[in-house]
């Protein structure tokens, strides 16, 4: 049978694959440190759960409307009016089954086939699959130190092309970990207003920061597309639940969108999400932010003693993106040796990037600390080896 054509251009996760062996090593009996899934260590935060099974007891399970519960999205915006001094009207804000949700909404609409959409690379590479199956061609722009590992003005203007609709900003970004200030955003914003196309901020880091205050698009423009998520600052990894900010303009055919593609976001972990944004559950992720800070000090400095940390550390998120390149320009397989010769389980670069992805790993600092140092010692004798 003949599939889909844009099927074809959706490349596997290699991860899974490493996940699949340290799964297998595991049940050999071996101790295997993940590093490799970008999942923390936390369990969901007590309110968020006690929510959730009270919206299951009280027999909240209906359907709400497609664009999510009201007190959700009133939620929502108060957290952005609170947090980041923007104003953003409830009736701009689309509730989605995770951040997943909102791409594919947002792709279905801003692009189609002929577009091009301009993306950084290393990037998610969900994000270059969403814009492929709705038929758009994306330009992937390697980034590096020199522009902060961000896609920013100066590269969109140079790769803007008669075609291109769309730029795809992260901040933080997944895999560096790298933010983009107000001035580069909003340097981006003009540059992409003066082509007369349309931006996409993936913020679902946001929140998990180390080295600068937490920001938002929606504080400097209410045109831009906004992506955020309840899985990562928030912990909600399996409840599956995001949001989109979107232009006033836009809501009503993402409303009929998501009505036709998903019909509404779950119930249980609607009601769940109101106690995200509560006091007593604030201190909790806080303080889950400052344990994230310092796993990543002591993964730098491990690593800095290797000559394996990277050139420019990471603002937020919580991985690292590292260099190899000393050691090998095969990031498959080194990640594969390092799992089967000392159990550390890591993600190779070539899921995040084109250009460059040989040379590379990704690590997630989300394991606590005596395992990360248990980590580094084990990489050490490996990378000796080589």
């Amino acid at each position: 049978m003949a599939w889909n054509s844009r099927v074809n251009y959706v490349a596997p996760f290699r991860v899974m694959h490493l996940l699949e062996m340290a799964q297998a090593r595991e049940a050999q009996g071996h101790d295997v440190i993940h590093l490799e899934v970008g999942e923390p260590d936390f369990a969901t935060p007590a309110p968020i759960v006690a929510a959730g099974q009270q919206a299951l007891a009280t027999g909240k399970t209906r359907y709400t409307p497609a664009a999510g519960l009201a007190t959700l999205r009133e939620a929502i915006a108060g957290h952005y009016a609170e947090h980041f001094n923007a104003a953003v009207d409830p009736a701009r804000i689309l509730v989605t089954p995770g951040a997943s949700g909102a791409l594919l909404l947002a792709s279905q609409l801003l692009v189609e086939a002929g577009d091009r959409v301009l993306m950084a690379d290393p990037n998610y590479p969900c994000n270059r699959h969403f814009m492929a199956l709705a038929g758009a061609q994306v330009d992937a722009i390697p980034v590096g130190r020199s522009s902060g590992w961000q896609l920013d003005a100066p590269l969109i203007e140079q790769h803007w092309q008669a075609h291109t609709r769309l730029a795809m900003l992260a901040s933080p970004s997944n895999p560096t970990g790298h933010t983009l200030s107000a001035e580069a955003l909003q340097a981006v914003f003009r540059a992409v207003a003066a082509k007369g196309g349309e931006v996409i901020v993936d913020e679902i880091y946001q929140g998990l920061n180390y080295d600068d205050t937490p920001l938002s698009a929606t504080s400097l423009s209410d045109q831009a597309f906004v992506v955020n998520s309840f899985s990562k600052y928030f912990g909600m990894t399996g409840w599956r639940l995001g949001w989109l900010v979107a232009p006033e303009h836009a809501v009503e055919p993402l409303t009929r969108l998501a009505q036709n593609v998903f019909l509404a976001a779950p119930t249980p972990s609607q009601y769940a999400a109101l106690a995200a944004f509560t006091p007593e559950c604030r201190d909790i992720l806080e303080t889950r932010r400052a344990t994230l800070k310092q796993r990543r000090q002591v993964l730098l400095d491990g690593l800095a003693q290797l000559d394996l940390a990277p050139d420019l550390p990471p603002q937020g998120a919580f991985y690292l993106w590292l260099d190899i390149s000393r050691y090998s320009r095969d990031s498959q397989a080194f990640c594969e040796r390092l799992l089967v010769e000392e159990n550390v389980a890591i993600t190779p670069g070539i899921d995040f990037a084109l250009v460059g992805g040989e040379h590379h790993v990704r690590i997630a600092f989300t394991n606590d600390v005596a395992r990360l140092q248990e980590a580094v010692v084990r990489i050490s004798r490996f990378v000796s080896r080589l």
